[in-house]
């Protein structure tokens, strides 16, 4: 089988490395061909990476609570450059301040985004979710 291709980072101006270190040995753990892109990443940046490496999905963190703001508009952004249907996932802190994360995530999947993690969500979830929604091990 091959190694499904992970596109991974820090969004927007955050500049949070640790997280994102720990997913990349944990997708690397699963299985998973991992490119890292740090932080700092824009949406283009996401995209490019993933079309260059015919990625089969975009995992973005945010720990500074604007991943709402980061995000808002990548599906648009994906459908122009070709990869409308790829899977998008965000964990971290992802919004300001404490809000039911039921709401959160409600918000999120209305925006085209595939999964929303709260906080203190472990890479193990992340990857059962990611093998279900890219068919692995079925």
């Amino acid at each position: 089988m091959d190694k499904k291709t992970l596109v991974i980072g820090v969004i927007g101006a955050d500049v949070h490395a640790v997280g994102i270190r720990i997913l990349d040995y944990a997708f690397q753990d699963a299985g998973f061909n991992v490119v890292n892109l740090g932080v700092m990443v824009s949406q283009e940046e996401f995209i490019a990476a993933a079309v260059e490496t015919n990625a089969d999905a975009i995992v973005v963190s945010s720990l500074y609570g604007h991943g709402e703001l980061d995000v808002r508009g990548l599906r648009d952004k994906c459908v122009e450059a070709g990869i409308g249907d790829i899977p998008i996932y965000i964990g971290g802190n992802i919004v300001v301040g404490k809000q039911p994360f039921d709401k959160v995530e409600e918000r999120f999947l209305a925006m085209g985004l595939s999964r929303a993690f709260p906080p203190g969500s472990t890479p193990e979830t992340a990857i059962e979710y990611l093998k279900k929604d890219l068919g692995i091990g079925q």
